[in-house]
């Protein structure tokens, strides 16, 4: 067998938070590290947060996940918050919380990193998140977000030659591979497998998910839409513009100080 909880410790052994190591990570660690207070929308196993902690960061720190076996994983973690729900759950009082020093309530920043953002797959859900998002944001607060840019379609390389073989907390060699069903006006379906890395190869578990793939010009509509100013757009952690061979669309968007809504 290979439980939910199998499959959440086996993530963080396939996708450790390392800024040392990786660029993102890095990035998303200075605005953390900035930010007196912090919500990470889709936190995961929390890794994200828990280093900012180690790190000595002082101020409120919140992580919101739909997957209640991450969850669980993340709430090893006390001093941090870790509630269950949705990017379109960001905005409730619960979750947005009382501000610093009798200030205005709402986070200084919100995040959605490791590609979370693209699990908004219908205008609907998108539309629902971003205006939560911005709701849950202070007046001036500060969202950044990634999406794999569409040109670069990244799914092509998602296939069984490019599985990855990992040993897990219990020791288990195990072989990790995608394969993608469709692709389909910016919306890629695909199925993530885990099989033993012995000679049977036996597969333990399947799971299939769906992530869509959005242009500039469209994601900015959504953004402008929901109220948000782009402040900054990168192709790359290094800040460095988008380009016609980006892997990917970076971006902080800015609730402005004074909005209407």
């Amino acid at each position: 067998m290979f439980s939910d909880a199998d499959a959440a410790a086996l993530y963080d052994v396939v996708s450790p938070w390392d800024p040392g190591a990786w660029p993102a990570d890095a990035f998303y660690e200075a605005l953390v590290g900035n930010a007196d207070s912090v919500l990470d929308v889709g936190c995961g196993t929390g890794a994200m947060l828990v280093r900012a902690r180690e790190q000595g960061h002082t101020g409120r720190l919140v992580g919101l996940e739909p997957d209640r076996a991450a969850l669980a994983r993340a709430r090893r973690r006390t001093d941090i918050e870790w509630i269950e729900g949705t990017a379109a759950d960001a905005d409730r009082g619960h979750v947005r919380g009382p501000g610093p020093q009798g200030g205005p309530s709402g986070f200084e920043l919100v995040t959605m990193v490791s590609h979370a953002f693209q699990c908004l797959v219908t205008d609907d859900a998108l539309r629902a998140s971003l205006d939560a998002i911005h709701a849950a944001l202070r007046p001036g607060g500060l969202f950044a977000f990634e999406t794999r840019h569409p040109r670069a379609r990244a799914w092509q390389s998602w296939t069984p030659e490019h599985a990855s073989t990992v040993e897990d907390p219990s020791r288990r060699r195990l072989r990790v591979w995608h394969e993608v069903e469709s692709a389909e006006d910016g919306v890629v379906a695909f199925t993530s497998t885990t099989a033993s890395a012995g000679p049977d190869a036996t597969v333990l578990r399947t799971d299939h998910a769906r992530l869509r793939f959005l242009d500039e010009a469209p994601l900015d509509g959504f953004l402008a839409e929901a109220g948000f100013l782009v402040e900054g757009r990168y192709g790359d952690w290094d800040r460095t513009p988008v380009t016609a061979t980006s892997r990917e669309i970076i971006t902080l968007a800015r609730r402005p100080a004074l909005s209407r809504r």
